[in-house]
């Protein structure tokens, strides 16, 4: 159910405008002043506000400014028994959603607030996808290791020397290959990503270099590989790790010939990707081991870059938290919440096993469990593990 506030000084305004909403079925609150107003809207996650402009100790448009700086995204509807064009046009200019002059029509009223709640839910939905569809977020961190990563990446991107990343699971390494790739020239083309980990060591083959119709029971039409698709771009091997030694046999060939067959095939085919590798074990010990081809290990480890566990860097977790925070709050459309000074201590103090993923589960547990300013009481009781 949509939320609204209504800050007017008015009782008789407040009181027509809450049975008019609430007839409406949307859930009301009121607030008789522009500070009062200001504090329920940071507490309490309005999906809209109805604000009347002149009022006694703070000005409707100075509310409006104060709300919008909190939440860009929040619709405020402006509301005057004394509005001009002028007055109108400024509150829009301002960043008001609409204006309404007093008494309220009643169908202009509700047809405003259907529509400034339909294009607020919008605006969530847009954040959300763009931020699904455009994954390479920002690298949060201010430490040394992570300054010297981001120096890496900038010298690095632009050639087309093949990297390999290592770092335990969760500390960002796909992150790290996802910049490599924004860098690099080929920017432009696709990054193409394969979970050596997840896929069955029988079907990696058909994975990477693809299949022709008839090579397998399955295989009922032809099959383009990750190699193919990733031409002229980025082909992300993550967790190599993991891959058997027959497919790492092919994919030395591939990398020492720029060719590939598909499995089922006889036809060689040029491929041009930018391989970037990433694991979280030691590839040194899994070639003692005779796990991991030593001519592989070469091939790929032009440029080596080791991503730090968040136990290593513990300097940048207020910063990744804060962010963490307000990344969360604006895919749920929720207002923002903060952390208190002794939160971001309690969280620095603890054993980050899983690294950025626990520490971003972690905070999203937190928004939604906790009121607007979390404590370190809060962090205390839920984030035990």
């Amino acid at each position: 159910m949509p939320k609204i506030l209504i800050i007017d000084d008015e009782k008789p305004i407040r009181n027509t405008l809450r049975e008019i909403l609430q007839y409406e079925k949307f859930e009301v609150d009121e607030a008789g002043d522009g500070a009062e107003g200001i504090k329920k809207a940071e507490e309490g996650g309005y999906d809209l506000v109805l604000c009347d402009i002149k009022m006694p100790k703070m000005d409707g448009l100075e509310v409006l400014a104060r709300l919008l700086e909190y939440n860009p995204d929040l619709p405020v509807v402006m509301i005057s028994g004394h509005g001009t064009i002028e007055t109108a046009v400024d509150a829009i200019r301002k960043g008001a959603y609409d204006y309404i002059a007093k008494p309220p029509d009643l169908n202009r009223l509700l047809v405003t607030v259907r529509n400034a709640l339909d294009r607020n839910s919008l605006v969530q939905e847009t954040k959300t996808l763009k931020r699904k569809v455009f994954k390479t977020r920002e690298m949060v961190g201010n430490s040394p290791s992570i300054a010297q990563i981001r120096e890496m990446i900038d010298r690095v991107g632009p050639t087309e020397a093949r990297v390999l990343i290592t770092g335990s699971n969760g500390t960002g390494k796909e992150l790290v290959a996802r910049w490599i790739h924004e860098k690099s020239n080929r920017a432009g083309g696709p990054l193409v990503e394969v979970n050596c980990a997840a896929i069955p060591s029988e079907l990696i083959e058909s994975e990477l270099f693809g299949h022709e119709k008839g090579a397998f029971t399955s295989a009922i039409k032809q099959r383009i590989g990750k190699f193919e698709q990733a031409s002229g771009g980025t082909l992300f091997l993550d967790e190599i790790g993991d891959m058997s030694l027959s497919a790492q046999a092919k994919v030395l060939r591939a990398l020492q010939e720029n060719k590939i067959t598909r499995v089922g095939g006889e036809k060689e085919i040029s491929v041009s990707p930018r391989v970037v590798a990433a694991t979280n074990k030691d590839l040194k010990s899994e070639i003692a081991k005779g796990n991991f081809r030593e001519d592989l290990y070469h091939r790929l480890s032009v440029i080596l870059i080791h991503v730090p566990s968040l136990n290593e860097r513990r300097d940048d977790i207020p910063m990744l938290a804060e962010h963490f925070m307000n990344e969360i709050c604006d895919d749920y459309g929720m207002a923002r919440k903060s952390f208190s000074p002794e939160a971001l201590k309690e969280l620095q103090k603890l054993d980050w096993t899983g690294n950025i993923r626990e520490l971003r589960n972690i905070v999203e547990r937190l928004v939604i469990l906790c009121d607007k300013k979390i404590t370190d009481k809060d962090v205390k009781q839920f984030a035990s593990r």
